[in-house]
């Protein structure tokens, strides 16, 4: 009886086989990286998601992450750890203050 199924069952061809395989995704177009070699389309930053994770935990590219102090409500521009000049100076006289009492 098992003999019978398998004789009855169509052999498949190449074609069909290939028919029902899945199409080859195609590149998605747009902008691409900006880093030498790399082809892939751009997340954010110019960079693609590899080397914009890797731009976030400070692994690619030389420039500091952001551009503007990181103290809320402040849009000055970032000079020395992410602060502006001001709240730099702020920061270190609240820091050596409790030294002097």
């Amino acid at each position: 009886m098992a003999d019978e199924k398998k004789k009855a069952a169509p052999k498949k061809t190449a074609a069909a086989k290939e028919a029902k395989a899945p199409a080859a995704k195609a590149a998605p177009d747009g902008p691409r990286c900006k880093v030498e070699k790399c082809n892939q389309v751009v997340r954010a930053k110019g960079l693609c998601r590899k080397h914009f994770l890797g731009w976030r935990r400070g692994k690619v590219g030389k420039k500091h992450h952001y551009k503007i102090c990181s103290k809320e409500g402040c849009r000055k521009p970032a000079t020395f750890n992410g602060r502006c000049e001001e709240h730099t100076r702020s920061k270190k006289a609240a820091e050596a203050a409790p030294a002097a009492a």
